[in-house]
């Protein structure tokens, strides 16, 4: 899936799921456990309506992709399957590449995509095909990812003979998500992410090192050495297919699987559709109609890009969940982290700053710093007042957290604290453009469309980098003045 433009304010719905749900906090994120509505608040920022304007205004070319084989036989193939659509036909979009274009005009509340039971990739449908035996037999039992991840494999490697072949067909051949990243590319992004990128393909590695047994008593099904079939590449393909690709679809448990929750379907045709944090949708499984079905809120004129929303997730999430970045998302933030932090900081008691962090840390308040296009945060500001406070000033603490200015020079040194930040971020930023731009010139395909993504990240972060040094600045000259 890719990305849209958009920054419109609304009620939004996540239909994605996470891949790994025991692990709700390995990358630092609190990943919904169901699909959840949020309505997001609607900010006056003068910046962000001009880019909003400039998002709505750009003229996007499309493509039909409706007569490529590949399509033909998915369409095909799902019609069998009880699935046809007159609304949707794939296309090529200038802006977002593959989506789903509507040759009608959708009014609010029209059902956008019904997809039925029969189509969607589940761990059922893994237990009934020819790899179900092998899971039942096997203890432990499998997780439902490894389930739905060995069938992708299989499936890929019998080609013809497969089942799921028009839809294996359409699949991304590779993802850009950190799974995929060499060292060289994961040290261009910001650190907070890096950390999390490492961490993503360690746990992909993990996976495929400690299911090699199991890969190998499917040997009966192949005629050459599963070690072939099975190989790191294809788990890692498989991982960010399902990873990427999977809607929320909650099953019952299976006494052939593991105890991890059972959230995933993947949806052919329908995970086409794009994501854009300014739409609204609704989004679920109907046990009325046995189809994923998902209705549009806003409406969509004809011959557009049909959309759907994944969260309101910022751009570092994107890039490690989905892969892509969103160019003006309204929910992008640039995270600054302890590190960074310490780096920025004008204490030169050593022993009084490492206090300091020891206290922030214990009220929580380490975490989730960041700089918007509103500005710093709330936290990111009272986490620089606590650092400024003088030892007699200490009583104050609570006072601060509560959002009162000590006094008018405090207050001056926390805004020049977040000048230096934003200074020391985006120095760094251009540093890492100008080790895309050396690493692009002799780039291969591949490792192109990675360095295209990180750079896309950097230059958002640097944008929004640039508005918080503008709206900070009059702030410490008002400081200054009242000094005076």
């Amino acid at each position: 899936m890719t990305v849209s433009y958009g920054g419109m304010s609304g009620i939004i719905i996540n239909i994605r799921t996470r891949s790994l749900p025991v692990n709700t906090n390995v990358y630092g994120y609190d990943f919904p456990s169901k699909p959840i509505i949020m309505t997001r608040k609607q900010h006056g920022r003068r910046a962000r309506k001009k880019r909003q304007r400039e998002c709505r205004e750009t003229t996007v070319q499309s493509v039909t992709l409706s007569h490529e084989p590949q399509f033909v036989a998915l369409r095909r193939w799902l019609q069998q399957r009880g699935f046809s659509s007159k609304l949707l036909v794939p296309a090529h979009f200038s802006d977002t590449g593959r989506g789903l274009m509507t040759l009608q005009p959708i009014k609010a509340d029209d059902l956008v995509i019904s997809l039925p039971e029969k189509c969607l990739l589940t761990t059922s449908t893994v237990l009934r095909s020819y790899i179900g035996e092998y899971i039942e037999r096997w203890k432990p039992p499998v997780s439902p990812l490894l389930a739905l991840c060995a069938f992708l494999i299989s499936e890929r490697h019998f080609g013809q003979r497969a089942e799921w072949k028009p839809y294996i067909d359409v699949l991304p051949k590779k993802y850009t998500c950190p799974a995929y990243f060499s060292d060289e590319v994961i040290n261009l992004l910001p650190g907070s992410l890096s950390g999390k990128a490492l961490e993503q393909r360690a746990i992909v590695q993990e996976l495929h090192s400690s299911s090699l047994d199991f890969f190998s008593s499917l040997q009966p099904l192949f005629s050459q050495p599963v070690e072939s079939v099975f190989t790191y590449d294809a788990l890692r393909w498989a991982w960010c297919s399902v990873n990427t690709r999977t809607v929320y679809m909650e099953h019952q448990h299976s006494p052939y699987m593991s105890k991890e929750r059972n959230v995933y379907a993947l949806a052919p045709y329908l995970d086409l559709l794009n994501h854009c944090p300014a739409i609204q949708v609704k989004a679920s499984f109907s046990h009325v109609s046995r189809c994923y079905e998902i209705r549009s809120v806003q409406g969509c004129k004809r011959f557009q890009q049909a959309f759907i929303c994944y969260g309101p997730h910022d751009n570092q999430r994107l890039l490690l969940e989905y892969g892509f970045v969103a160019p003006g998302n309204p929910h992008s933030v640039v995270y600054v982290d302890q590190v960074i932090l310490q780096q920025c900081i004008c204490i030169t008691d050593i022993n009084q700053l490492a206090q300091k962090l020891i206290f922030l840390k214990k009220n929580d308040f380490l975490a989730n710093l960041t700089l918007s296009l509103d500005g710093p945060s709330w936290r990111l500001m009272t986490a620089l007042r606590l650092l400024s406070l003088k030892t007699e000033q200490y009583p104050f603490w609570k006072s601060v957290l509560l959002g009162a200015v000590v006094s008018q020079d405090r207050e001056e040194w926390s805004v020049d604290a977040a000048l230096r930040l934003c200074h020391y971020l985006m120095v760094d930023n251009t540093r890492a453009l100008d080790k895309i731009s050396q690493l692009t010139e002799r780039a291969d395909a591949s490792l192109k469309e990675q360095l295209a993504v990180v750079e896309c990240l950097r230059r958002e972060e640097q944008g929004i980098l640039g508005l918080n040094q503008k709206q900070l600045l009059p702030s410490r000259q008002n400081s200054m003045h009242n000094l005076v």
